[in-house]
């Protein structure tokens, strides 16, 4: 009684948000936005056999995998998806949010068939594969627990149109700065150091913290110098201890800080460099365009943000393990681009839409505790989540309509978005 209550109000939910989120989309590409972010929560799973089988439809299986393989191939989709995404999540992004960019991969090591596989690096073995690139963009608070997905796309630096990984970084930041205006800050690590970068972000005024690597030349003191030299000569005049815990393990470490005034050669605007020891043998070292001055907890907070990518970088772990992305398997670039969209609807659903009002946060709540009392319930919220989600609809076996979908020949077929 218990699951098929929560079944159903899952279901008039993913209903609701999946209708906001293709109401510039034709009848039938409703229905299939409906049925993928339905199919990929059901069976937490991106194979298109899955989500076929999730909606149970009474018709031959191979037919609805047909169907739903034609709906997936339509070009453009996944841009309009990502826009609508960012729209649902601009008004959780506040003047100091952060929006931390994450270049990432997913690996496809025994795919041979699959439009424009490109060498990946496999981070988890820290070799070169095959597979395709995929930037991420997920906003956060200092301190906060919750987070929200804002944009996802998939890339192959063998597909026609592909131009470079700066292009894709910063056209994931002009998609969402398009929505959020001069809100948030933007955080990114690697390739974030470079110029064709950096120019960008400064011409369009908007804010930033980037990991820097020492060989970059700064303007300080009126002279050209390297960043590791103004690095190793700053006083370090404050300190704290962070603990970092990676898989089940607390790792200590013990951190001074200090921040040097600095300005890149080919433009006036001040900026500032935050330096902390303690991460390696090498200064870590922090280029921002916050105003720092002598003051513990502004530094510390400038500090705390960058960390934050940490827990980001979970949520992407939380991405591609629980909807097991790297399994995903049509063979067309355009069909994988829109696969990752809404991949990406499924994800700000579970991490965002369930929490954005009192009652849909209580019903976050009971499905996490369903997750618990019935599978086990992981550290981190939204694998719970997922996890709930997936098993309770799918231990219904109902499919994502409230009675079965049986469209009519002729003029008077109907749809379940009616506009």
């Amino acid at each position: 009684m218990i699951l098929s209550h929560f079944a159903g109000k899952l279901r008039d939910r993913i209903c609701d948000f999946s209708g906001k989120l293709s109401k510039s989309f034709c009848k039938t590409e409703k229905r299939f936005i409906h049925e993928m972010i339905y199919g990929i929560q059901a069976r937490q799973s991106v194979r298109l056999s899955e989500v076929a089988r999730s909606l149970n439809e009474n018709i031959q299986l191979k037919k609805t995998i047909e169907r739903l393989s034609n709906r997936l191939a339509r070009k453009g989709m996944a841009e309009e998806i990502t826009e609508r995404v960012i729209r649902n999540g601009k008004s959780r992004i506040k003047e100091n949010t952060l929006l931390i960019l994450d270049p990432t991969d997913i690996t496809k090591p025994y795919a041979e068939k699959m439009e424009y596989l490109a060498g990946v690096r496999d981070g988890s073995k820290n070799t070169i594969g095959k597979g395709y690139w995929m930037t991420e963009v997920i906003a956060a608070d200092t301190g906060e627990r919750d987070v929200v997905p804002m944009y996802q796309s998939l890339y192959s630096q063998k597909a026609p149109e592909f131009e470079s990984e700066n292009a894709e970084i910063l056209n994931a930041i002009n998609t969402v700065s398009r929505h959020t205006g001069d809100a948030g800050i933007w955080v990114i690590d690697r390739g974030g150091d470079r110029r064709k970068i950096l120019g960008p972000l400064l011409e369009n005024g908007r804010k930033f913290i980037i990991r820097m690597r020492g060989d970059r030349h700064v303007m300080f003191r009126g002279k050209s110098r390297s960043m590791e030299e103004v690095a190793l000569g700053c006083p370090l005049s404050y300190s704290d201890r962070v603990v970092k815990e990676t898989k089940g393990k607390e790792k200590t470490y013990n951190l001074e800080y200090g921040f040097r005034r600095i300005k890149l050669p080919e433009y006036e605007k001040p900026l500032y460099l935050l330096v902390i020891k303690g991460f390696g043998s090498r200064p870590l070292m922090l280029l921002t365009t916050i105003e720092l001055r002598k003051k513990r907890s502004l530094l510390w907070w400038v500090l705390e943000s960058y960390l934050t990518r940490w827990r980001i970088e979970e949520t992407i772990r939380f991405i591609k393990q629980s909807y097991n992305l790297e399994d995903v398997r049509v063979l067309t670039y355009e069909r994988l681009k829109n696969m990752m969209a809404l991949v990406l609807a499924a994800v700000h659903f579970a991490a965002v839409y369930l929490g954005s009002r009192p009652k849909l946060e209580i019903m976050a709540v009971h499905i996490m505790k369903t997750a618990k009392r019935i599978f086990g319930i992981p550290n981190f919220r939204f694998y719970a989540l997922a996890d709930g989600i997936g098993k309770i609809l799918d231990r219904t076996d109902k499919g994502p309509y409230k009675k079965p979908f049986l469209p009519q020949k002729g003029p008077k077929q109907l749809f379940l978005f009616e506009t």
